[in-house]
């Protein structure tokens, strides 16, 4: 049996999602992997860093600490120890569309798990002492990003793109907002964004999706039901600006990059495997000439970022100061051959392959389709099937890809943000 053969008997040997809303609105979403004894928990809300404000900025973030500083049930340890206690795992993590508190472990121990994630989110304590404590948690953790000129670069980057929408600030805050964050702001906050129609539960492994629904039920049915914050949408006017910072670092970090289409548009496709064409991977276009064949750099990725309604796209690279001149210049002169010469069908046929074993291999971790449940609900509002990507995958022709790159390539649609040492 060929590798394309097994790979389409295995895709259509995967068993589909299940989904039931519960009469509260809540969405429970869940994938059976019975060769497994694990499962993968996730309770995510539909807020993040796009529905603050400039004064309460990094809030969403703050919050998600917060819920693991103690319960009316449980002390911060208790809520640690829960679960390591039974070899399973418990984090948390916030972008800037959506929080997602999340668990692995073994499926006789789901009872245990689900009330402990539920306990968080429904009754932390915001306890006055430890919001002050965890303030200095927090801005250590700035500090760190600060530190990260890798990190921080994608922030510089999103500030331009996004010059005055919410999209712009930072996931973390700022040190002047975090460290005004009060017991009174964090509950005036939940109780706005956390409300049931915004919460979406799900779960992949070895588990009945009934039992995740009873849960559910049983923990939720009373949750908030009203959307208390009504959010105005908020324009956004995007112009090409080049930034200079500089730090005491060792190297020139550079994002060439512009805004882009959105989660929802049919073009992400396309989008996706020209991405995978221009800079992902040791074989892609920039890889290879500015890495392989010139030694200009060190790191060098292209990415395509698809947001609810916009997204980004660009070039990362990090080089020598003295040699960063030169490794622009290769990267805008691989845009226009591309531009004029297009691909060759081998390397457009070698890249979706890439997109589509990359998406197989996901599905051999519960915890990467407990995240895929999640996103795709609160992207698309349903689940769409591996068998379905991987035909929109083959579906995709070179004629659409070399048309996305007529329009994203256009180099003086381009933003240029660079961090440069500060001793040179």
């Amino acid at each position: 049996m060929s590798n394309k053969s097994n790979l389409v008997s295995f895709v259509k040997g995967i068993k589909p999602s299940q989904k039931t809303i519960l009469d509260n609105g809540i969405r429970v979403i869940t994938n059976s992997i019975p060769t497994i004894q694990s499962i993968s928990l996730g309770i995510w809300i539909d807020t993040g860093s796009q529905n603050e404000e400039i004064s309460n900025n990094g809030i969403s973030h703050f919050l998600e600490h917060m819920v693991f500083k103690g319960t009316k049930k449980r002390s911060a340890y208790e809520i640690a120890h829960s679960l390591e206690s039974i070899g399973g795992y418990l984090n948390a993590f916030t972008s800037k569309e959506h929080t997602c508190y999340y668990a692995r472990f073994l499926n006789s121990h789901i009872n245990i798990a689900f009330d402990v994630l539920a306990d968080m989110i429904l009754q932390p304590l915001f306890d006055s002492k430890e919001i002050e404590k965890e303030k200095g948690v927090v801005l250590e953790e700035l500090k760190n990003m600060e530190d990260d000129p890798g990190d921080l670069i994608q922030d510089y980057f999103d500030n331009i793109i996004y010059p005055s929408h919410p999209l712009g600030m930072s996931v973390i805050g700022t040190k002047e907002s975090i460290k005004d964050f009060s017991q009174f702001k964090l509950i005036d906050y939940k109780s706005k964004n956390y409300f049931a129609s915004k919460i979406v539960v799900t779960a992949a492994g070895n588990l009945e999706h009934q039992t995740i629904v009873n849960l559910a039920k049983k923990y939720f049915d009373n949750f908030n039901l009203k959307n208390q914050n009504k959010i105005s949408e908020k324009s956004n006017k995007y112009k090409p600006t080049n930034k200079v910072y500089l730090k005491p670092i060792q190297q020139t970090h550079i994002i060439l990059g512009r805004n882009s289409f959105s989660a929802t548009s049919e073009k992400r496709f396309s989008g996706y495997v020209l991405n995978t064409l221009l800079g992902s991977g040791m074989s892609s276009r920039l890889f290879q000439k500015v890495r392989e064949k010139n030694g200009y750099a060190y790191h060098i990725y292209s990415f395509l970022s698809c947001l609810k309604n916009s997204g980004t796209f660009g070039v990362y690279l990090a080089c020598d100061f003295h040699k960063k001149e030169k490794a622009i210049d290769l990267v805008k002169k691989e845009f226009e051959l591309i531009l004029k010469n297009g691909f060759t069908k081998k390397e457009f046929n070698r890249a979706k392959e890439h997109l589509k074993g990359s998406t197989v291999l996901s599905l051999e971790s519960a915890s990467s389709q407990m995240m895929r449940l999640g996103s795709s609900e609160l992207y698309y509002k349903k689940q769409y099937s591996v068998h379905e990507v991987i035909s929109k995958i083959d579906s995709i022709t070179l004629e659409e890809v070399e048309k996305t790159a007529s329009e994203l390539l256009q180099i003086q649609k381009f933003s240029e943000v660079q961090i440069n040492p500060s001793l040179i």
